[in-house]
């Protein structure tokens, strides 16, 4: 029996209401608005997924369909893995026992789909993947219908990755029963001669342990010359830090400059007055490492990242006429705010404080989305 999944419609939004907060979300986002030529249409697909009249959703291997307004009836068509290519998925997620917990828990590790990649895996659609059609006169490609139909699907995989997948043509209990089937265990006879153990190679690791254990900070005794406070700051740095290698696999390397700050944005410290830093932190806290650097560096985007930005602006802008824009390189100044493209594909807004723009909030890849 083919695997479907149906899900009720989604009630009518608030006018603020985002779309994709996870970052497989927005990868498939971006793949539907980068294949997009009419981004008046795109804007009109965000305000129709938000006003509740699109109908209940059906999920299954390599269709998204629904109705919109009780008339149109609307697909969206993705192509569906070949069995070779689950084989070497599965090979992938059953190499990493915290590829199972993940996936179980509703999340998509990025070092999965790294490696689902590196073996000819494409999981997240890229330009051109998604096939919309809809049986309304529109000739947009996607019209209205078929852009608020993924505006609303990346909220379903936002939810849960296993839509993904089912997409791409496997339901959540056929993943899970084939993982069982490569995790049952092998008996071997006693002994093994030497040079079929050498033949082997070097055995697995063994699993990591838990990345969700409660941490439990140490009490340190006051001690000459050490500062007990920052110790148990550290530790409990470490600690974060570990899980976090634990769950993605890696993190990246950070500077002293960067992890001083990281510090201070993650734990509460006393510091000396200083607006640097403490804008620095707020960087931190809205954007990572990214956020940081965009703060703090001016860069030369490619011209096609800064026109489509363009676009967005304009489509998104409500009212007459969208705003002057002094542009220089990836800051972009409208009156009061200014928006900065960061190297992570995302918008980040500031706002003045005194002589110094501040960071002022989360950022966004849809540089209109700031504007309210």
């Amino acid at each position: 029996m083919t695997p479907a999944r149906g899900f009720a419609a989604f009630p009518p939004q608030r006018a603020g209401a985002r779309f994709a907060t996870s970052w497989w979300g927005r990868s498939w986002l971006q793949a539907m608005e980068d294949t997009s030529l009419d981004h008046v249409l795109l804007r009109k697909g965000r305000t129709y997924a938000k006003t509740g009249r699109l109908g209940p959703i059906t999920v299954s291997p390599g269709r998204l369909a629904a109705v919109a307004g009780s008339e149109y009836d609307v697909v969206v068509r993705v192509e569906q893995l070949t069995d070779a290519a689950w084989e070497r998925f599965l090979d992938q997620v059953a190499a990493k026992a915290g590829h199972i917990a993940a996936l179980l828990d509703r999340d998509m590790p990025h070092d999965l789909v790294e490696a689902a990649d590196d073996a000819a895996v494409p999981l997240l659609p890229a330009v051109g993947d998604l096939e919309p059609e809809c049986s309304c006169p529109d000739w947009g490609h996607p019209c209205q219908h078929a852009a608020a139909l993924c505006y609303q699907a990346s909220w379903l995989l936002d939810a849960d990755p296993f839509v993904l997948l089912l997409l791409r043509g496997r339901g959540e209990r056929d993943l899970i029963e084939a993982l069982q089937q490569r995790q049952a265990p092998v008996r071997e006879p006693a002994g093994v001669p030497a040079a079929r153990a050498y033949a082997a190679g070097t055995p697995p690791l063994p699993e990591p342990p838990p990345y969700d254990v409660v941490y439990s900070p140490p009490v340190f005794p006051p001690a000459p010359g050490v500062d007990v406070a920052a110790l148990a700051v550290l530790a409990a740095s470490a600690a974060a830090r570990s899980r976090e290698v634990l769950r993605r696999g890696r993190l990246p390397e950070l500077s002293e400059y960067q992890d001083r700050v990281r510090l201070a944005a993650e734990h509460v410290l006393d510091l000396e007055p200083d607006a640097g830093l403490e804008a620095a932190v707020q960087a931190w806290r809205y954007g990572g490492a990214d956020g940081l650097d965009v703060l703090e560096r001016a860069w030369t985007p490619p011209r096609q990242d800064l026109a489509r930005a363009r676009a967005l602006l304009e489509a998104g802008w409500e009212g007459e006429g969208a705003p002057p824009v002094e542009s220089r390189r990836n800051r972009w100044t409208l009156g009061a705010l200014q928006l900065r493209y960061g190297r992570d594909g995302r918008w980040y807004p500031f706002t003045r404080r005194g002589e110094q723009w501040w960071p002022a909030g989360p950022p966004e890849r849809d540089p209109s989305a700031l504007l309210t």
